[in-house]
């Protein structure tokens, strides 16, 4: 019996550190953005479906500039994350100009991924390890489990400004907590100020947003997201994450999450002057081989 696995794609977010639709940016020597590698990966590693979670202001420039690319090697299916979709009974204030976040992005998936599924965000670039074992680990996953593919900290920072980082605690292969970090910057965390603040290890792993998960999570999303806007639903900057969402079913013995690691170094343009690095980057694997 064949299995079958989804990826489904998080593109609805602009960019507004970098300005434009940085999603369809090109970074390959044929005009390929980012999310092409991504796909290549994956369906190299076995997925045979894509979900890209949009908002239907990009849609038709998304479809035209990436979309009907792709779809020529594999399938590819929309959903869409707007302010305004939201559960029966709730109202999105007109104070709310962004989506609600990445738990809002994946619960909107759920009418159309019925299958195992890895999520990742359209603008990084995680290399090929990393689709690969997870891939596998979702074939051979246990009822009550997720995963996740964790990163080196130092493999994932910028030479252009700080990032922000959930940097993950783990016990036995599995994740016990996540912590968002912001301001990172060689390994080394700062306020507002510019004081230091906090250091990792390089070696530290931190979620880049790759998670394997299993339909189920759609009911836990669409629950704690009515309890989140309850709580936030007048906080314009508020938004619901996946870690969060992760982190409190494992704090509830609800869930298990095993991290998966990849040496492989990601990249993503954060800012402008990324460009250049990921441009660089992409050529030296292509003249290697690893893309045709």
């Amino acid at each position: 019996m064949s299995f079958h696995a989804t990826l489904v794609i998080m593109a609805a977010g602009m960019g507004s550190r970098f300005g434009g639709l940085k999603q369809a940016e090109p970074v390959g020597k044929n005009g390929e953005a980012i999310v092409d590698y991504s796909v290549y990966d994956a369906v190299e590693a076995g997925f045979d479906k894509v979900v890209f979670v949009i908002k239907h202001a990009i849609e038709k420039d998304f479809i035209e500039l990436v979309g009907n690319r792709i779809s020529k090697k594999v399938k590819v299916e929309y959903a869409f994350q707007e302010t305004n979709n939201l559960p029966d009974g709730y109202i999105c204030p007109e104070t709310r100009q962004k989506p609600w976040g990445t738990g809002q992005a994946i619960l909107s998936c759920r009418d159309i991924v019925k299958e195992p599924f890895a999520v990742i965000n359209a603008d990084d670039y995680y290399g090929k390890t990393a689709f690969k074992v997870l891939f596998e680990e979702l074939k051979k996953q246990n009822e009550g489990e997720y995963c996740m593919v964790g990163f080196k900290l130092a493999n994932t920072l910028t030479d252009n400004g700080t990032v922000s980082r959930g940097v993950c605690e783990s016990e036995n292969g599995y994740l016990v907590n996540v912590t968002e970090v912001a301001k990172i910057k060689d390994c080394r965390s700062y306020d507002d100020n510019g004081n230091q603040v906090g250091a990792f290890s390089p070696e530290a792993l931190v979620s880049m947003n790759m998670w394997g998960l299993t339909p189920d999570i759609f009911d836990y999303l669409e629950e704690d997201f009515k309890k989140f806007l309850d709580e936030n639903i007048n906080e314009p900057k508020k938004e619901f994450f996946i870690p969060l969402e992760i982190d409190s079913l494992i704090k509830k013995g609800i869930k298990k999450v095993r991290i998966l690691s990849s040496d492989d170094r990601w990249y993503g343009v954060t800012y402008r002057e990324d460009k250049q690095s990921v441009v660089d980057a992409i050529a030296e694997m292509t003249a290697k081989g690893m893309y045709k």
